[in-house]
């Protein structure tokens, strides 16, 4: 594509990583690629969203009611069960918040940096991605997605989920080994899942969505007007102040 714009000088992207962008061709075609900022809070209120949707059963209950059924299943609630965070940045520590207001017990994992971070928020760290598997009630992804973390989640890492526990993924679908998801619902470890995150995108069919213990949504994360109006209006200042001989959030160029 790159090769195909060859008066192309500026990327001005929404958010602030580039893992879409080819970084190193943009520097070989003198290509400035400039980040802006994205608020965690859109992305940490849809994962609690997901979470009351999928223990509450709300859903299927919304349709059972509109088709005129009463009361087909049974909930569970929050208060004293674990949620287990992979991964402890802006968003998983804000989804640790809003667990601890339901008083759950949290649980934290992931790279010494993050353990740390969790330490000194007075959290619980698990003592290892096994345990905090095993232990999980609610367990939420919250890591970047990179050659590191790719496929991070492994057939194994799900069979040694609680067959009551929930998995929720509203960071990316990769983080999760290619078709571990699907076999361990199939098993029922984990009992439930709920994503806003698919490999390919926009779905048009996926074996996932016929599971009856998914809770899916259609990648809404970051679908929401503040997070727009921020995305959009850095993007057009980063814009501008290039034009302008502005400093700049210069990722490449």
């Amino acid at each position: 594509l790159l090769e195909r714009l060859p008066k192309l000088k500026v990327i001005s992207q929404t958010g602030g990583g580039a893992a879409h962008v080819d970084m190193a061709a943009c520097r070989r075609h003198g290509v400035t690629v400039m980040a802006g900022t994205g608020s965690p809070y859109a992305a940490a209120e849809l994962t609690w969203g997901l979470v009351l949707a999928a223990m509450r059963h709300i859903p299927a209950e919304v349709e059972n009611l509109k088709a005129g059924r009463w009361q087909r299943t049974l909930g569970t609630g929050l208060k004293g069960r674990t949620l287990s965070i992979f991964g402890y940045g802006k968003i998983g520590s804000l989804v640790a918040r809003y667990g601890q207001a339901f008083e759950m017990n949290v649980l934290v994992w992931g790279r010494e940096g993050t353990r740390q971070r969790a330490l000194d928020a007075g959290l619980e760290v698990a003592e290892s991605q096994a345990d905090l598997f095993q232990r999980s009630d609610v367990l939420s992804l919250h890591l970047r997605l990179n050659d590191e973390t790719r496929g991070i989640v492994t057939a194994e890492s799900l069979a040694q989920m609680k067959p009551t526990s929930l998995l929720v993924n509203t960071s990316r679908s990769p983080l999760v080994a290619p078709g571990a998801l699907e076999q361990a619902l199939i098993a029922g470890r984990p009992g439930q899942a709920a994503v806003d995150v698919f490999d390919a995108e926009p779905v048009i069919e996926n074996a996932l969505l016929a599971l009856p213990n998914l809770v899916a949504t259609p990648h809404l994360g970051y679908v929401e007007k503040d997070s727009y109006e921020l995305y959009f209006g850095d993007a057009f200042s980063n814009l501008l102040a290039y034009m302008d001989g502005q400093p700049i959030n210069n990722l490449a160029g």
